[in-house]
């Protein structure tokens, strides 16, 4: 099931989800030119550590724990394959555009960043001391994701499935399409609990709760606009 476009015209141009996809190709090439150690040596400085996290708080230093705060934050523009970096920016172009349309340019740069921000420290909660260093947008791009299907449930998304290698072109309802995303991400992110499941060293925690976290503003902000 893979989303090609929403149906769903914005009115404004959507400068900092621009932006946005702009910074994390960038720096996405910038990790590809990189010798391969050198390479894992960025990914490690500026991806968020929970373990790392922990031994700043359990010092109680201000410096150490304000260092891996940030690191959430560099984090949330560092992917670790092409495939990765595509699927996350595919999402946010498709969602972020609407959203950032209704909430404002400064506004969404702020619910983007926080979502991101929501959305690694409830990895954390559930690995506080893995030592997997935690990269990638997609917990921010879950908020954006949680605020679409609040304010537009009803909004068609363009959908490619493959049946026996068939290409079959479907209009789903937002509600639809991002509920079943969010039913994988719960089932996935509880069967963590257990043990590793398919998709091992994906932040399933990071997706709920960045959603979860989009939902609430969603219904803040639909609340102010009736």
């Amino acid at each position: 099931m893979i989303p090609l476009r929403d149906i769903n015209p914005s009115r404004k141009k959507p400068y900092v989800t621009v932006l946005i996809i702009i910074i994390n190709i960038f720096v996405f090439a910038f990790e590809s030119v990189l010798p391969s150690n050198l390479t894992v040596s960025f990914i490690q400085f500026f991806g968020f550590i929970p373990h790392e996290f922990t031994k700043s708080i359990s010092r109680m230093s201000i410096d150490y724990i304000g260092a891996n705060i940030i690191t959430i934050f560099t984090s949330m523009f560092i992917h670790g394959s092409f495939m990765h970096l595509i699927s996350n920016m595919w999402a946010l172009w498709l969602f972020g555009d609407n959203v950032e349309d209704r909430v404002g340019h400064f506004k969404f740069l702020i619910i983007y960043l926080f979502s991101g921000f929501i959305a690694a420290i409830s990895h954390y909660l559930f690995n506080i001391n893995t030592q997997v260093v935690t990269i990638g947008a997609s917990g921010a791009i879950a908020g954006v994701m949680g605020i679409y299907f609040v304010l537009y449930p009803f909004a068609k998304i363009r959908t490619l499935f493959l049946l026996l290698w068939l290409p079959v072109f479907i209009n789903i309802p937002a509600f639809i399409y991002i509920g079943f995303w969010f039913i994988s991400q719960i089932s996935n992110g509880i069967l963590t609990l257990f043990g590793p499941v398919y998709g091992f060293g994906i932040a399933w925690w990071a997706h709920i709760g960045g959603f979860l976290y989009g939902i609430y503003i969603g219904r803040r902000l639909r609340r102010s606009y009736l």
